[in-house]
Formats: structure tokens, C-alpha cells, sequence
């Protein structure tokens, strides 16, 4: 037998035995054939019977198949981006349309990208390249103007950690889809990419995105405010967000001249009290930007940072007859969601077991009081869980003393300068008040 090569139509080289029932073809009847005769040449027919072997030509099947490289990365992005926005879905859960938004963006992300590792067509990339293209227009379009038919993502928002990843891996995906298409438009050798090594990498950007995703602040411009306020929650009360008490109608800039005017029933005299305590806390309590510094000088940690916000505790402090002093705070609040602690309010605090109702009305309707009734803290003075139905907590865990307290941010707060925290980490306003600014800002 004698073995041929030769070029089929599509482009493949191929092997081919030359020995084939038409062997014997032009020898005498009954004449069987011989070793020693010659075997033809094979014929066209003989050349679609082939034996492939690997070597293609640009353009071939083979060629294609090399995108899988490229589709298999923008199929794990996607799946990480995805993951990213389903972790997100239950810290919008004020804003039903938020929740479809985040639900719908998720699902697609990730059903596109289980489609892209199990089926590498180009009318799946194109797909893939309309839902990514389609995120990041949305995604840019909350941080630039915010989105106005989907409450709770109607205004500008900052570039935070969870949504940074998440449209890095969106993008990381439209390009790779990009290369995987202009590979199949060139005809040129595609990307063979280590997927096992990229799938590693990728989940543990994913898993670090959904982990931040719990303490993504949205609406607040800055980030402060952000879930369960620090002495105020702990794991069970890291969806609480921001609100005011009552200087809704004033926006906070503290880059701006100082002006509360305008809130109905407020007077001169209570309007240059809360002015005042703002100017003295912008003015004094930088000092106390270093968390270290603070450490080193009585203040300790509740063990909320986890949330997106940590708040240190001065015990001394709590127990002095100075208030609204920034040289003596009682407690600090630091943003934790950028992954360091960046000083944005202190927290002042009468003194401990002064009821609600006793608050100095310094700032009339500007200033709003607050007090916290279901927080149980351990022994070393971490928050650690929220009272029962019957206002107890479980075993191990005390209730500390009801204290009147209020923030002062350092940053610009929609709600205004003196803006609590939602949810748990709310507290409670003497009776009769009610919270006039009902924005959420933290999740």
C-alpha cells in the first residue's frame, strides 16, 4: 500500500492509502494482482476520504477554534461582573427599580457568560459585545449624571471598589470579545490563553468585588454614610443607610461657605449655633485623621469596619461634661470602604445615660438627636448582634446605656451636615419628631 497526501477544497492536508478496491483496474480477467504491480494514482474521490491531520490553513475551522482563548476570558469576566452586581441587588433593596436593574444587568452577565465558555460562535460574541457595551454605557452614565428613570441610581455617583471591578471585568470582556472577533474577520492565529490560570485570577478579583459590594455607598457623593453605621450595627445591620434628621432641604458642601438658612421654623439664633458647631468641628477635627494617632490617645475601635464604616470610641470622653468639642470627641467615624480609614465625621455623645429628651436643642429643626436601644455589644466592647423581640440580648452580650448623640461629616452629605444613619444604625428620635430626609445613601 502506498499512502498519498494531498489538499482537499476546505484547505486540509491530508493522508490517503493508495490500495483500494480499484486496485486491480486494467488487469486480465482472473489475473489476480501482483506485489510488484504498480499501484495508480488516487483519484479525486479517493482525496474526500481522508485522514486529517492537524496542520490548517488561516481561516480553517482550526483557526476559529483558537478564539476560545479570547471567548473563555470574556466568558469569565462576564460571569465576574455578573457576580459582582448579584451581590449588590439586596443593598438596593429600598429602590424596587434599582433591584431590577442590578437583577437584570446580573442575569444577563451571567448567562452570557456560561454561554460564551460552553459555545464559542461569533454570533455569541456579537451577543456578548452588546450586553458589555450596554453595561458600561449604564455604568458610566451613573457616575457622570446618574440614571433618572431608575430610583436609587438617579444621581451621580463616585467610582467606588465594587463597581470599579465590576465594569473593569466588563470592559476586560467587550475587549476580549473585540480581539475574538477581528481574529475571525483576519482569519489571523487566535489567542490560546491559560484559562485555568485566568479563571483563578478572576474569581479572586470576583470574590474581593462582592465582598466591597456590601459596603458600596451610593447617592452620598462621598462614601460616608455608608452601611451599618459603625457603633450603631453590626453584620445584622449592614444594609442601614444614611437619612437626616431634618436639614433635608439644606445639601452639605463643606468646601462652600457655611449657610443652614432657609429651614422653616429655625431661628437666627439656633441657625449660628449649628453653623457654629460645623465651623469649629471642620476647623478642629483633622487632627484626629490618623487612626493610630487616635488609637495611641484612647480611642478604640468597635469592629465595625467591616461595613464601610468603623467608628473608635473614647471611653474617657464619654464621661467629661464637654460636648460638640472636636479636641474631645466622644467617638470618630472613618470610611473604611476604600479598603484604608479616612476620617469623614466625628460622632459627639452626651454623657452616658442622659434620656434623649434632655438634648441640648441647640440648632432647633437643623440638629437632630438620636439614641440607640437595640445594639449589644461583648465584653471587649465590639458590636456584635441586635436584641431580640423582647429588647434582650442573647447571652454573653449587654445593652449598653441609651446616650443621646449626633454627627457632624467632614464631607458633602446631601442630607446635610448633621446627617444620621438609617435602618439600625438610625437610632431614635424623641417622640413626636419625625426624620424629614429619607434619602438613601449607603448599602
Amino acid at each position: 500500500m502506498q499512502m498519498w497526501m494531498g489538499t482537499t477544497a476546505s484547505g486540509r492536508y491530508s493522508l490517503t492509502g493508495g490500495s483500494t478496491a480499484r486496485e486491480g483496474a486494467g488487469q486480465p480477467a482472473g489475473r489476480r494482482p501482483r506485489a510488484s504491480d504498480p499501484s495508480p494514482p488516487p483519484s479525486a474521490r479517493h482525496l474526500e476520504h481522508l485522514l486529517t491531520v492537524a496542520v490548517d490553513r488561516p481561516g480553517t475551522s482550526a483557526t476559529a477554534s483558537t478564539t476560545t482563548g479570547l471567548l473563555g476570558l470574556a466568558g469569565l469576566t462576564s460571569l465576574g461582573a455578573g457576580a459582582i452586581h448579584a451581590a449588590a441587588i439586596g443593598v438596593h433593596s429600598e429602590h424596587r427599580s434599582a433591584v431590577v436593574a442590578f437583577t437584570a444587568v446580573a442575569a444577563l452577565q451571567l448567562a452570557w457568560g456560561v454561554l460564551a465558555l460552553v459555545r464559542g460562535t461569533r454570533l455569541v460574541a456579537v451577543l456578548g459585545l452588546l450586553i458589555g457595551t450596554g453595561v458600561l454605557a449604564g455604568w458610566a452614565l451613573a457616575k457622570v449624571s446618574g440614571i433618572s428613570f431608575i430610583a436609587g441610581l438617579d444621581e451621580a455617583e463616585p467610582l467606588q471598589t465594587a463597581d470599579g471591578l465590576a465594569a473593569g471585568l466588563a470592559l476586560t470582556s467587550v475587549l476580549a470579545l473585540g480581539a475574538a472577533l477581528w481574529t475571525w474577520r483576519s482569519a489571523r492565529p487566535g489567542l490560546r490563553a491559560p484559562l485555568p490560570l485566568m479563571a483563578v485570577g478572576v474569581t479572586a478579583l470576583t470574590v474581593f468585588g462582592m465582598v466591597t459590594a456590601g459596603s458600596h455607598a451610593h447617592a452620598a457623593g462621598d462614601g460616608h454614610g455608608s452601611v451599618a453605621a459603625g457603633h450603631h450595627a453590626d453584620g445584622a445591620g449592614a444594609a442601614d443607610h444614611v437619612q437626616d434628621a431634618s436639614a433635608a432641604t439644606v445639601p452639605y458642601d463643606p468646601t462652600k461657605p457655611i449657610d443652614l438658612s432657609g429651614v422653616e421654623g429655625v431661628t437666627p439664633e439656633q441657625q449660628a449655633a449649628a453653623e457654629n458647631v460645623i465651623a469649629v468641628t471642620l476647623h478642629g477635627l483633622p487632627q484626629w485623621a490618623d487612626p493610630t494617632y487616635a488609637e495611641a490617645n484612647g480611642f478604640h475601635s468597635i469592629g465595625d469596619g467591616f461595613t464601610g464604616i468603623e467608628h473608635l470610641m473614647n471611653e474617657a470622653n464619654m464621661d467629661d461634661d464637654v460636648i460638640l468639642d472636636p479636641d474631645v470627641p466622644e467617638s470618630l467615624v472613618y470610611d473604611t470602604s476604600g479598603g484604608g480609614r479616612r476620617l469623614v465625621a466625628a460622632m459627639y455623645m452626651l454623657k452616658r445615660g442622659t434620656p434623649l429628651e434632655q438634648a441640648p436643642d441647640l440648632g432647633g429643626n437643623l440638629m437632630q438627636w438620636h439614641t440607640h436601644d437595640n445594639l449589644c455589644y461583648n465584653a471587649e466592647g465590639k458590636v456584635r448582634g441586635i436584641t431580640d423581640a423582647s429588647g434582650a440580648c442573647r447571652a454573653g452580650l449587654v445593652k449598653p446605656v441609651e446616650t443621646p448623640m449626633i454627627h457632624v461629616w467632614l464631607e458633602p452629605h446631601p442630607c446635610g451636615p448633621f446627617a444620621a444613619l438609617e435602618g439600625i444604625a438610625g437610632g431614635r428620635i424623641p417622640d413626636g419628631e419625625e426624620v424629614l430626609c429619607d434619602h438613601a445613601h449607603g448599602d
